[in-house]
């Protein structure tokens, strides 16, 4: 008898271990969180990776343009900073829309930032899987 209840629990654990998956909702955050690493490790790389093939950015700027730039601004700037504020998220079957505003900065090294910029973000997101690609983002300048 103690065998069967011990099966039992066993059973139960496993079918309850089984349920525990990160929600979609949090994986995007995860994703964001990520992308924002990459860039500020200087990871051209690691920031692709999260680009979907057909993604599309302000003034049609695609994937390949994206790792350009990017490799542009970590030329010209050793540190990169990047801070976002509260992520807007909203859900739909396998898309998802995140807003939010972004303050960017670039350096030398020095204590200071030689440039920094805020930017309002807009970006489109598609479940690939049970992965998370960045498909659209625009930015515009905050005055």
């Amino acid at each position: 008898m103690r065998w069967q209840i011990g099966i039992a629990a066993l059973a139960a654990a496993l079918s309850f271990s089984g349920c525990v998956r990160t929600p979609p909702e949090q994986r995007l955050r995860d994703t964001v969180a990520a992308l924002q690493a990459a860039i500020e490790a200087r990871d051209v790389g690691g920031m692709k990776e999260i680009l979907a093939e057909d993604f599309v950015g302000t003034d049609g700027l695609d994937r390949e343009g994206t790792g350009r730039l990017a490799q542009v601004m970590f030329l010209r700037h050793r540190d990169v900073g990047v801070s976002l504020g509260p992520l807007e998220v909203e859900l739909h079957e396998r898309h998802a829309t995140v807003r939010f505003n972004a303050a960017l900065t670039g350096g030398s090294g020095a204590p200071l930032p030689d440039t920094a910029r805020l930017y309002d973000v807009e970006t489109g997101w598609r479940l690939e899987g049970n992965q998370w690609r960045l498909t659209s983002a625009s930015w515009t300048p905050r005055l």
